[in-house]
């Protein structure tokens, strides 16, 4: 099959989530709202590592005092009032329909030298598709970096694995589980990460793509694609914020990439909120792609939140 690459494309946001479930990625430069939401990331990184750069904290901390301050940093990032305004100006700035669109909580990634900190709350994903983890096939991933990156500190792509499967074990990943006994315990995870975590059960050839964007410019493709972090080489640390998105219209139509692979249980789907009125999904519409393992002792629960009892 053939991969294309758009750059600042103009197409219709239907049109491009059309190619996206094809397989197709979209490079767009920098915007006013991803130069606001990089500026943003970027004071509370300067902050919270003084007086040393956040891209060499590696030389100045251990990887636990690290994991330390990231564990008070990144949620804050997540949660901060400004980000619920932005990500829906950047939807806008790229003619997505904000009263259809529906967001999750945007993410500050990090990935240190890979002899650093690659476990936990810095966790350095191995090749891998987000439909492993209980991902909709309908999901669209943003991804943006907060400083330059380089070849050795980006991210990589598997594109002829988009409809050629990879033995993995996604079988293990409940997200309801993830939620209830795995995600808090990332900042404890320094050396190794033994957190149950799809992987590929098979040898991939290391033949990736990588696209390098400015800082705020944003690389956007599907949940479906197998994509890693690239082992970083290049002696700085890499900052990236990423959040994922689904359209009303997809999600009740059932519409989007092929699953060619993927085996897990649960959904994220009661993680976005609407990007006009920050509402959820409605439920009726979750349910869905509910499979009865969000059923437990006849409550249905989400993360700590109890959803509805049945």
């Amino acid at each position: 099959m053939n991969i294309s690459a758009f750059y600042d494309s103009p197409m219709t946001d239907e049109e491009r989530r059309d190619r996206l479930y094809k397989g197709d990625i979209f490079i767009f430069s920098p915007s006013p709202a991803t130069r606001q939401l990089i500026a943003l990331a970027g004071e509370m990184l300067t902050s919270g590592f003084a007086p040393y750069d956040p891209r060499e904290i590696h030389k100045h901390k251990t990887p636990e005092e690290v994991a330390g301050i990231l564990a008070t940093l990144k949620p804050r990032f997540i949660h901060h009032p400004d980000c619920k305004k932005l990500i829906p100006a950047i939807m806008e700035e790229h003619g997505v329909e904000v009263d259809k669109l529906y967001f999750d909580v945007p993410r500050m990634r990090s990935a240190y030298p890979s002899d650093f900190l690659t476990s936990g709350i810095a966790y350095a994903f191995d090749a891998h598709r987000d439909t492993w983890y209980s991902a909709p096939m309908c999901q669209q991933n943003w991804w943006i970096p907060i400083y330059p990156l380089h070849p050795d500190n980006s991210m990589g792509f598997y594109p002829r694995h988009f409809e050629e499967g990879v033995d993995n074990n996604s079988e293990i990943y409940n997200y309801y589980e993830w939620n209830e006994k795995s995600r808090g315990s990332a900042a404890q995870h320094i050396k190794t990460d033994t957190r149950p975590q799809p992987k590929a059960q098979q040898d991939i050839e290391k033949v990736t793509v990588r696209f390098l964007p400015p800082p705020g410019g944003i690389v956007l493709f599907s949940g479906a694609q197998l994509h890693e972090t690239v082992p970083n080489l290049a002696g700085v640390a890499r900052y990236s914020i990423d959040f994922r998105t689904v359209h009303y219209d997809d999600v009740l139509a059932r519409r989007g990439a092929p699953n060619v692979d993927s085996r897990c249980t649960g959904t994220t789907m009661r993680d976005y909120m609407n990007a006009r009125d920050m509402s959820p999904l409605p439920e009726e519409v979750v349910r869905l792609y509910d499979d009865g393992t969000e059923v437990r002792g006849g409550v249905l629960v989400f993360g700590d939140r109890l959803v509805e009892a049945r």
